[in-house]
């Protein structure tokens, strides 16, 4: 099982960094206008995982003080 999680993780870190190479491909050919819309792209994709993360800290501390009382 473990063996194959590693696979699955190594072929998925392998397809970020194409990606990642993609993308300065397309901010390094000059045009301002993409490498805008680029980074209010990542923008809008780094907000959810914060958004889920405050969340579910929120309930935890809400539930811990719920329990002292």
């Amino acid at each position: 099982m473990k063996k194959i999680a590693f696979i699955v993780f190594f072929f998925y870190l392998q397809i970020a960094n194409a990606q990642c190479a993609m993308c300065k491909a397309v901010v390094e050919s000059g045009n301002p206008s993409e490498a805008e819309g680029l980074n209010s792209g990542i923008l809008y994709l780094m907000i959810f995982p914060y958004l889920l993360v405050g969340t579910l800290l929120y309930f935890i501390v809400k539930n811990r003080k719920k329990n002292k009382l």
